[in-house]
């Protein structure tokens, strides 16, 4: 997999570049984390010193194949040519005319960003044909080609895949950065390592635990995924998130943890409330904190408690290798942010590596205030980061290991 480093002499080359710029808005087109613009800056700022004529390719939302001023990547324009202090000229259309001139306006050193690459239907399409006659369209406005957006690398899509078969490529920093940090996690991580992993639902991390299970020390497992497990342990979990379809596959995997002589650690107490409503950011009732074994009927776990956010910041904080996927609990309400906070504070004080999975975790950091250097690595991918980490293929990494 080549790098930006290999490129060569940039100047006056037309550089494609794909960036994840799925930023979130508020209701007034507000960015309110520009985390995965701010990461795309080192190879960004890099091609233009040297000269290139930079063409950027990013997706926002899902507008399913139909132009939406909703999803206009206008507001990401205006913010990175804020942060790369020049102007960052928006194209009005993805490969349309608007496109065509103002890529061909660029000049050496200049920033375009296309719109919405979404906007088109064959971006995400599952016909191979439809996305590599788009892919044909991108690829002319290029004479090379870098991938900088890992948010979907595990995305077979136009602008990801197919674009990349068409022309010499590389990897951008970003790419390459998280790529060397997860082959750690999963080939090379100094012990012990221990995995935290949170969020709703079970199913979602299942092949990550089963594979996980094979490199890790100790899985931490809070968020409304533990309950399932507490369940299939023979707790009563009260009106918590269930999946009752895989009780028994979590009965296995700490069976399976036992007999390898690994940890899972389930929370031994939660906090609780009638249920919540979060557009109000507030629970219904009070919450209380009880036993996670003997959770009352009619109460619905949402935060773990505070005997559990010792047990898991201790073995957080022993450890030399950390990776962390999830929340504890509800951590957009104060009241539910605890447990969350707990692990990010025990995060910061590994001596080694910590990294942030993406996703709900990396936005959760941000929300509670961390700085993102107090973490070894903020992953700018969720679902990306966890199928490396299950083991799957991802073909937009794949692609650039081809000979091109």
């Amino acid at each position: 997999m080549k790098s930006v480093a290999d490129l060569g002499d940039l100047s006056g080359t037309r550089v494609l570049i794909r960036c994840d710029f799925n930023v979130p808005l508020d209701a007034d087109k507000n960015i309110t984390d520009d985390g995965r613009i701010r990461a795309a800056l080192p190879t960004l700022t890099t091609l233009r010193e040297a000269g290139a004529r930079v063409v950027v390719m990013a997706h926002l939302g899902r507008p399913k194949g139909e132009v939406n001023p909703k999803y206009s990547l206008a507001p990401v324009a205006a913010r990175l040519s804020e942060l790369l202090g020049v102007d960052v000229k928006l194209a009005g259309d993805v490969v349309g005319e608007s496109a065509k001139a103002t890529v061909e306006a660029l000049g050496d050193g200049d920033v375009a960003l296309l719109e919405n690459v979404r906007f088109e239907p064959a971006e995400e399409s599952k016909d191979e044909a439809a996305r590599q006659e788009l892919a044909a369209k991108y690829a002319a406005f290029g004479d090379l080609f870098v991938s900088d957006g890992f948010g979907v690398v595990h995305r077979k899509q136009a602008s990801v895949y197919d674009v990349a078969k068409l022309l010499p490529n590389a990897a951008g920093f970003l790419v390459a950065k998280e790529v060397g940090v997860l082959r750690k996690l999963t080939e090379s991580p100094e012990r012990p390592y221990v995995v935290v992993l949170g969020g709703a639902k079970v199913a979602d991390k299942l092949a990550v635990i089963d594979n996980l299970l094979k490199v890790a020390d100790t899985l931490v497992i809070g968020g409304g995924m533990a309950f399932t497990f507490l369940k299939a342990q023979g707790h009563e979990i009260g009106d918590s998130l269930l999946d009752e379809s895989n009780l028994q596959t979590c009965l296995d995997y700490l069976e399976q943890a036992r007999q390898a002589g690994k940890q899972i650690l389930l929370p031994v107490d939660v906090r609780v409330a009638d249920g919540m409503d979060f557009d109000a950011r507030q629970t219904k009732g009070d919450v209380e904190v009880v036993s996670s074994a003997n959770i009352p009927a009619g109460k619905q776990g949402l935060d773990i408690g505070p005997e559990t956010e010792q047990l898991f910041a201790d073995a957080i904080k022993g450890a030399r290798t950390v990776f962390w996927n999830g929340p504890m609990g509800v951590f957009e309400i104060e009241a539910l942010s605890h447990g969350t906070a707990a692990v990010a504070q025990a995060l910061t004080e590994v001596d080694g590596l910590s990294v942030v999975g993406g996703g709900d975790s990396a936005a959760a950091v941000r929300v509670l205030g961390y700085a993102d250097d107090a973490f070894g690595h903020i992953s700018t991918g969720g679902g990306a980061s966890l199928e490396f980490l299950e083991g799957k293929e991802l073909p937009g990494i794949s692609v650039l290991e081809e000979d091109n």
